[in-house]
């Protein structure tokens, strides 16, 4: 079953169309709705949501209309908004107990789960203390605390990782990808830093300008290219003059040798040449795309 599926999903205000003539499906796992800021993603979310009308096309979130069923939409599905929103005079404990009772759970039960997401998400005492004194990571994992507290089948994820330093970041998309692997809950991530999508998505999403430049499993993005990279410890100008005379096709990237594959026989020349000039071979690799390259290409075309 596809977890949200668009049909020339449209939303205009006055002054911009933030959402035009979408038409995509998504199916379970880890997808990453890639664009860069004011590309339409928190408005995409919102629609999909219930939260805001669209003024035009169809939406679907888990086989329910947006239109007609958003309150049965966001009773299975969890939301992490992008901007702060969280109540400083109040502990972290306190707000996803609240939340999780809102969203249906007796009170015992609400506890238990409350305790439970904080644990995970990796506040321990600190769950106990007003929000107002947290750090922004520490926020963050609140915010994806009150998105998991009522177990959903799926969870929105709105620029997770903003605000945080790069030890914050990586913690967070490692707790994003047990939520996908581990819990079976399935997972939209909105993001503008296409590096960290890479990591952790099954799918990607790309948008510019509330259009859709393509949707693909992130293995098509990331797909090998027809080049090998070469790291040697020292010797790499007589390699590559070595490599060229054999006719091999190489370029010089700094500390590394690019060599177009032309068949098995490019490895072969690779590993005969570095044996024949004693060198010490440290990194022999297959090139591949990142998601950087493939999004400047699809925006190049449009």
């Amino acid at each position: 079953m596809h977890i949200l599926a668009t049909e020339g999903l449209t939303k205009r205000f006055p002054t911009v169309t933030a959402v035009d003539q979408l038409t995509v499906t998504v199916g379970s796992g880890v997808t990453g709705l890639v664009g860069a800021n004011g590309a339409g993603k928190s408005t995409l979310i919102k629609i999909l949501l219930g939260l805001l009308p669209p003024s035009g096309g169809t939406a679907r979130v888990l086989d329910l209309d947006v239109t007609a069923q958003g309150a049965q939409i966001r009773r299975l599905v969890g939301y992490m908004p992008e901007h702060e929103c969280l109540p400083p005079d109040v502990s972290a404990t306190e707000l996803v107990v609240h939340l999780a009772r809102m969203s249906g759970l007796p009170r015992t039960a609400a506890r238990e789960r409350a305790a439970d997401v904080l644990r995970h998400v990796g506040l321990a005492e600190e769950r106990y203390r007003p929000v107002g004194g947290y750090s922004t990571g520490m926020k963050q994992r609140v915010k994806l605390a009150q998105a998991l507290v009522h177990d959903p089948k799926l969870i929105f994820l709105d620029e997770p990782t903003n605000g945080l330093d790069p030890r914050g970041r990586d913690e967070m998309l490692t707790l994003i990808r047990r939520i996908g692997t581990e819990f079976g809950i399935s997972v939209l991530v909105t993001s503008h830093l296409l590096g960290e999508l890479e990591r952790i998505c099954d799918h990607v999403v790309v948008i510019d300008a509330g259009r859709l430049l393509r949707s693909s499993a992130i293995g098509e993005f990331t797909q090998a290219t027809q080049t090998v990279t070469v790291e040697v410890d020292e010797g790499l100008d007589e390699l590559a003059a070595r490599l060229t005379a054999g006719g091999q096709t190489v370029s010089r990237q700094g500390r590394l040798l690019v060599v177009k594959v032309l068949g098995p026989a490019t490895y072969d020349a690779i590993r005969d040449t570095t044996a024949e000039l004693g060198l010490c071979l440290i990194r022999l690799e297959q090139g591949r795309h990142r998601i950087e390259d493939v999004f400047r290409e699809e925006v190049a075309h449009v």
